[in-house]
């Protein structure tokens, strides 16, 4: 299993007010911070995680590393939504925070949230990366709400320095009416998804990696059922989705579910020209014939 010292840099400027992404971009961070603790822990109990905030007058150390949960969710609360985000000096402080692990076995690594725009040339952001990658820490970028060329190309050109043996990795999510701690699930990101791959090829041990699968969503609900609840949740609301969009694209094309169902002769009419019920032309054709076999019997009582 990896074992990691990770902070957790969240972006707490005026712009994660924003109510693009559900219920607003702040709050959004926040529920994918939980998900990523409960993961990070569980892959091993002794990896530890910090949480600081880059917005306001500058960034802040909220929860040092810690494994105690309560301690994260502490921060989070105590964050205020202010000013602007100073992303180069978030990542500074956050690889100083690094440093000072108590367990230097720990590989370090951060994990930085941006929602607003970054105020750093390219330049500045490629020197910053290389810095990280010859000090052996691990920089992942989850990038939304502020999603402008400018923006994803400063980002963009940051992950390709930063880029290490330990990899670090840069996800770009849209807006959309899926959480967005739901579409970092589904990147490298997420610890649980690098993790069950990296502990058969880092640690060798083929047992762990199998016995992870034996699990729903690779999670045991006895270990954390709140994460397992959470991957189900969004299992669901996926399969829900796609289920809708291939119902919505049917009934685009004209097919229903009555499709199949044969319908009568619509051209047939109700009544003949006698105002009697037409039926089937076979039903008709069998009264026509016993019509004229009782006019014949009729003729043959008048001759006689």
């Amino acid at each position: 299993m990896v074992l990691e010292a990770t902070m957790l840099v969240v972006d707490n400027s005026e712009s994660s007010r924003n109510g693009d992404y559900v219920p607003t971009r702040y709050d959004a961070q926040s529920d994918t911070v939980g998900l990523i603790y409960s993961a990070k822990t569980q892959n091993n109990p002794e990896s530890s995680v910090g949480l600081m905030s880059m917005g306001g007058s500058g960034p802040e150390v909220l929860t040092t590393l810690t494994t105690d949960e309560g301690k994260i969710y502490d921060g989070l609360h105590r964050i205020k939504i202010k000013g602007q985000s100073h992303f180069s000096t978030g990542i500074n402080i956050a690889a100083l925070a690094l440093k000072h692990r108590q367990n230097k076995q720990q590989r370090e690594r951060i994990i930085v949230f941006v929602c607003s725009p970054i105020a750093e040339d390219e330049k500045s952001l490629v020197k910053l990366a290389k810095r990280m990658k010859k000090n052996n820490i691990s920089v992942d970028i989850i990038a939304f709400g502020e999603l402008s060329d400018e923006n994803v190309r400063k980002l963009e050109a940051f992950n390709e320095n930063v880029k290490g043996g330990e990899g670090s990795h840069i996800a770009i999510v849209q807006p959309g009416p899926n959480l967005l701690s739901d579409s970092v699930i589904t990147t490298p990101i997420f610890p649980h998804s690098e993790g069950a791959g990296m502990s058969g090829a880092a640690g060798g041990d083929m047992g762990d990696a199998a016995g992870a699968n034996q699990f729903e969503f690779g999670v045991d609900p006895s270990a954390d059922p709140e994460l397992a609840l959470a991957l189900r949740m969004s299992f669901e609301e996926e399969k829900a989705r796609q289920e809708k969009a291939e119902r919505e694209a049917k009934a685009k094309e004209g097919k229903t579910d009555l499709e199949g169902i044969p319908e009568g002769d619509e051209k047939q009419p109700l009544l003949d020209k006698e105002g009697e019920p037409s039926g089937s032309g076979e039903a008709s054709g069998s009264k026509k014939e016993g019509d004229d076999k009782k006019d014949d019997d009729g003729d043959k009582m008048d001759t006689a």
